[in-house]
């Protein structure tokens, strides 16, 4: 482990049991808690309800098919950078890194901020201590991943089995407790536009709470055998996120009508209220923080491997691609703390930056899908472990679908579609000065 801190390896130690919690620990979190309430606003009809939800899980097993041939292709640690930079260049790939990693840290600072609410009301002695222990969270995860990465591992499997537990835990209680409600609802009342309006507006927001399936790619050099566990953990992950989604959105028409949790903020404190009395609210907020403490440790391991990743490249500081001798690239790691520290002291007045970020978020699958066609057709002879199936029809099914979200995005939200557009016109001479204090 010694020649790792000194030539800044990566271990490889990692198995597809941590590609799984990775992507659960990611993906799930208060998006499921939040969103049914608004896809049912717009479409208040079980059937189309539960066709959204199914068809975000569609897109999402599209983009790991895609995914995972370019993770195998190209097993090094850093997520969708590395492939950006490898098929489209520098300035691609430092687009689609700097914008992750900031995204990714910021990430970190709401969960945290999250927790610590949640945490206040659970127990009153706690109020007004809010920012104290979102800023402990962040620390205490990020010193336990300093130890390595087998420690970082652990607990990432630790506490995504004990949220993917606690929510099929809500799910058996809504089936065993629940009064049977569903429906016959329709297509779109008269508040809606269109149904095609509600339908794009729906999907807009299961994708977002599907974003994250791309975990185990920011790990694919430190996972055993990437040509093949690579692939099975991201379609692992991804099948276990669309059953637990699809389960959770079942239970919560089992026990409610779908108007009743039509614009609900909390769709699933409505059915734990239903379910529970008094005590649903409470169980509600235990079972926020317990399900976004996986993604604390997830969004910090990720980070650490982007930054690492860029700096390795030179695309930052290569001082930040020093790796300790548990396998941590540990600069990396206290500067992305560091980052979300700041954004959390920040408190809103950081919200509208990860606003603007997220329009990053597919415009990166656009870019990742568009690469598996640009190396199929330079690297033909490029050894593939896996390959894409259905290529170059699921491909295509892929990117059209990222590409159609990132329209709707931008009419649905322009301010701040121009705001991304500026930071992107602001980057390349960022871009620049990078590369020259690097030499390169």
């Amino acid at each position: 482990m010694l020649a790792a801190r000194r030539s800044g390896h990566l271990l490889q130690v990692l198995g597809v049991g941590f590609g799984l919690a990775v992507t659960i620990g990611n993906t799930i979190g208060a998006g499921i808690l939040r969103a049914p309430g608004e896809v049912a606003r717009h479409l208040p009809d079980p059937g189309l309800f539960l066709l959204v939800w199914a068809l975000g899980g569609v897109y999402a097993f599209l983009g790991a098919i895609q995914i995972a041939e370019l993770a195998a292709m190209l097993p090094r640690s850093g997520g969708q950078y590395v492939f950006a930079r490898h098929a489209l260049g520098e300035y691609a790939g430092f687009i689609v890194g700097w914008s992750d990693w900031l995204s990714v840290c910021g990430t970190v600072a709401a969960v945290s901020i999250v927790i610590g609410d949640f945490s206040a009301a659970l127990a009153p002695a706690l109020l007004g201590h809010e920012t104290r222990i979102a800023l402990g969270v962040a620390v205490v995860f990020a010193a336990t991943q300093w130890r390595g990465i087998r420690w970082g591992g652990l607990i990432q499997n630790a506490t995504s089995m004990a949220k993917a537990v606690a929510f099929l835990a809500l799910v058996v209680a809504a089936f065993v407790l629940g009064g049977g409600a569903w429906p016959a609802g329709e297509a779109a009342d008269g508040r809606e536009l269109a149904l095609g309006s509600a339908l794009l507006l729906s999907l807009q927001a299961v994708i977002y709470t599907y974003d994250g399936w791309t975990g185990p790619v920011y790990f694919s050099e430190e996972i055993e055998n990437p040509g093949r566990n690579v692939p099975r953990a991201l379609f692992g992950g991804v099948l276990s996120v669309i059953a637990i989604y699809l389960l959770v959105n079942l239970s919560v028409l089992y026990v409610l009508p779908v108007e009743r949790i039509a614009g609900e903020e909390f769709a699933a404190g409505a059915v734990a209220a239903a379910l529970f009395g008094a005590n649903g609210e409470t169980l509600l907020r235990a079972l926020t923080v317990l399900s976004l403490l996986s993604a604390v440790n997830a969004n910090h391991l990720m980070a650490s491997r982007t930054l690492y990743g860029m700096s390795r490249d030179r695309l930052f500081s290569a001082r930040a691609a020093v790796v300790n001798d548990g396998g941590t690239p540990s600069v990396a790691l206290s500067l992305g703390t560091a980052v979300a520290l700041l954004f959390i002291v920040l408190g809103q007045s950081f919200e509208r930056v990860i606003t603007v970020l997220a329009f990053f978020f597919v415009a990166n699958y656009s870019i990742s899908f568009t690469s598996v066609f640009v190396l199929r057709r330079r690297e033909p002879g490029r050894p593939r472990p896996y390959r894409a199936w259905g290529y170059p029809f699921t491909t295509a099914a892929a990117l059209i679908g990222s590409l159609a979200f990132l329209v709707g995005a931008v009419a649905a939200d322009t301010r701040n579609s121009l705001y991304a557009l500026l930071l992107l016109g602001i980057s390349y001479p960022l871009f620049r000065s990078i590369r020259s204090a690097e030499g390169t």
